[in-house]
């Protein structure tokens, strides 16, 4: 392991140490990287895109929007009457044009669009021209089956190539897709086919994961028994497992899209039309439905994609290891690289099947020049070893990056020297759901990168780290960050929930949006991500509410309360906590066979991502005398503390208690 003066503060939970609303600076890195003068004289990115931004933000994002196919040229770049932002007002256009027929009709037809690999070894090669094909032959299917313009289709899916052309055909017709990771249980589908009122669902029989078949279909089925308008479900056979069948309801996709034509005329939507709806968790039980629409997301998603990964078309072989389930597949696997005519992997399934070399396998096998990926998995292999990355050949990487949560600086060089021989650029790019596309970054090239920072926001956008009275602090201070200018790719609001988006993005500093993190400012004004400064726990990269995992644990007949913190967790940023109050008067079980019993349940509520690592059981919970249940306390006992200030509970000695049976709670096997 790389020592580093890093190591502690990340590990033992104590990034947020909050003081006055503001967040402290605890730490320092004196290392940095310049990049080679042999990559930075072929950099797609050069130093003077700083001052071309800063001149004319609007000239220099009509420039990036030059890059799409507009079948009519916007007549204003920028409405903004805060906080709605409109961009390339009057514009027209259709998303597949720019990621698709351009391609084709440019003479691209040829070139890999996609290298598929399935978990059990089954691989497809997809050229534009047959990508093209599909989506033609899927929207012509869906338009068959009555979707139009505006309508909204849920997508559930393993990591299959059909669930890129499930995305692109909607994207094709102007229906808006609304994809929800396979991963998430019956009731999580539910709860978003609702609220967004979807007519259709697209599902597989099921994927490939850790060596064996999982089902998807009886997700679906489940789900549908609540009160939606779905009239049709749409199923790609992946796996051949039985699957259940309601006839006139659901239709197999290979029956329905195989024989329709391969040509398909596309209709052009305004600018500001919505392209997709994803959810995220909230700071209430209810997920929000984070919509983007059209032009400004697809300027940005490929004006970020071409600077910040350096991508070269014509030569590199790119793959983004996320899945189209969260926002980096939506804007760095399917709409970001096909725009830029990029050529991919996608992976279906996990990277120690069937060995923990899987990753670095493919890597050697399609010669992959640029990996995108997250934090935990690069701590994952850095406790698996060396040794599984050594076995193979990665000399074809030139550029690496991290996405999904800060990196922790030990990982950051582990991830540089291991993974990319020591001389491959590192950027650690900091977005949201919200923000569409990357945000802050290093501009690889150009930029002096230090193990840990994000380092300073792209050209064109303007963000600021301020304390609590939203004035910008000093270098060496930490705050809140804060974006102060509109951008093309941000949210257009909250689907169905205009107040929600108002009150959840825009209340806090009137006028300002806040993205809900902690960042500081070093001594040389780099920006350092510090994590969440609200209760929303960043488990694996996943952004997961404190209050839908309680709402989860109380939805149990056995609970009575519940509170839920984020720990720090070496592997997987945070891990998930719980202090639960059982209900009296009831038989449960007890035990180990309650604690799996409700963390099974979470998982059945709201899916296996947020499972607690540990449950503990307790009399009470630390409460202020007006019933407020001060979850700091709890953060403090599950990462090994000292208890803070615990003179205003209403019960002093509750913390005792809960210190002393924590530490007999198991983990999570």
């Amino acid at each position: 392991m790389i020592s580093n003066p890093f190591k502690k503060q990340l590990c033992d939970g104590n990034l947020l140490r909050m003081a006055n609303d503001s967040i402290e600076n605890l730490s320092t890195e004196d290392r940095s990287f310049a990049p080679s003068p042999e990559f930075a004289a072929q950099a797609n990115a050069k130093s003077t895109l700083y001052a071309e931004a800063e001149k004319d933000r609007l000239a220099f994002w009509e420039k990036q929007a030059d890059a799409l196919v507009w079948q009519q040229k916007w007549n204003t770049t920028l409405e903004w009457e805060v906080p709605y932002a409109k961009w390339f007002i009057g514009g027209k256009l259709n998303a597949t044009v720019s990621a698709l027929d351009r391609h084709v009709a440019e003479g691209r037809g040829s070139r890999t669009a996609f290298h598929f690999e399935g978990e059990p070894g089954d691989t497809r090669t997809i050229t534009y021209a047959d990508l093209l094909a599909e989506v033609s032959k899927a929207a012509h299917a869906l338009t068959s089956i009555g979707i139009k313009d505006g309508d909204r289709v849920a997508i559930y899916m393993p990591l299959i190539p059909e669930a890129v052309v499930a995305m692109l055909a909607c994207a094709r017709i102007g229906a808006i897709h609304s994809v929800v990771f396979g991963g998430f249980s019956a009731d999580a589908l539910l709860s978003r086919i609702q609220d967004a009122d979807a007519k259709l669902v697209i599902t597989a029989d099921g994927g490939f994961r850790k060596g064996a078949a999982f089902a998807l279909k009886p997700a679906v089925d489940e789900a549908l028994k609540g009160q939606t308008n779905v009239s049709h479900v749409l199923v790609v056979q992946r796996t051949g497992q039985e699957t259940a069948w309601v006839e006139g309801r659901d239709l197999w996709w290979h029956e329905l899209v195989d024989h329709q034509s391969p040509t398909h005329t596309p209709e052009y939507f305004d600018s500001e039309h919505p392209l997709f709806i994803l959810y995220t968790s909230g700071t209430t039980a209810k997920p929000k439905g984070i919509f983007h629409t059209t032009g400004g997301y697809l300027t940005q998603v490929a004006y970020t994609h071409k600077v910040v990964f350096d991508i070269k078309p014509e030569s590199d072989v790119y793959w983004c290891t996320a899945d189209v389930g969260w926002i980096t597949g939506h804007s760095y696997m399917v709409y970001g690289p096909l725009i830029n005519g990029a050529t991919q992997v996608i992976y279906e399934g996990t990277p120690d099947t069937p060995h923990k070399g899987r990753i670095f396998e493919l890597i050697e096998k399609y010669g992959v020049t640029i990996l995108y990926t997250a934090p935990t998995l690069i701590r994952t292999w850095m406790k698996w070893g060396d040794e599984f990355p050594n076995k193979f050949n990665l000399s074809t990487l030139r550029l690496l990056g991290s996405v999904g949560e800060p990196i922790n600086p030990e990982a950051w060089i582990w991830y540089r020297e291991v993974i990319g021989g020591s001389n491959c650029p590192i950027v650690d790019t900091w977005w949201q759901t919200e923000t569409g596309a990357i945000m802050i970054s290093p501009l690889p090239g150009v930029t002096e990168t230090k193990p840990g920072s994000a380092m300073k926001t792209l050209p064109g956008i303007s963000a600021k780290v301020v304390d609590d009275k939203a004035v910008p602090v000093p270098n060496g201070h930490g705050g809140f960050l804060i974006l102060d200018q509109p951008w093309p790719s941000m949210l257009r609001g909250v689907w169905g929930e205009d107040q929600r988006y108002k009150d959840t993005y825009w209340s806090r500093f009137p006028g300002i949006y806040f993205a809900g993190d902690g960042a500081k400012l070093d001594n040389d004004g780099a920006i350092w991500l510090m994590g969440r400064v609200d209760d929303v726990m960043n488990v694996s990269g996943h952004r997961i509410s404190t209050t839908e995992v309680e709402s989860a644990l109380v939805s149990h007949e056995a609970v009575a309360e519940a509170a839920v913190v984020g720990a720090a967790d070496p592997l997987t940023g945070q891990g998930i906590v719980a202090f639960v109050i059982l209900r009296g008067g009831i038989e449960h079980a007890n035990g180990d066979e309650l604690v799996k019993e409700l963390r099974n349940h979470v998982a059945k509520e709201i899916g296996a991502i947020a499972k607690p690592r540990q449950i503990m059981v307790v009399n009470e919970l630390p409460k202020t005398r007006s019933g407020k249940i001060m979850r700091r306390l709890l953060k403090d006992v599950a990462e090994n503390r000292a208890v803070g200030d615990a003179t205003t509970l209403a019960d002093p000695n509750v913390m005792k208690l809960i210190s002393e049976g924590l530490k007999s709670a198991k983990d999570e096997d």
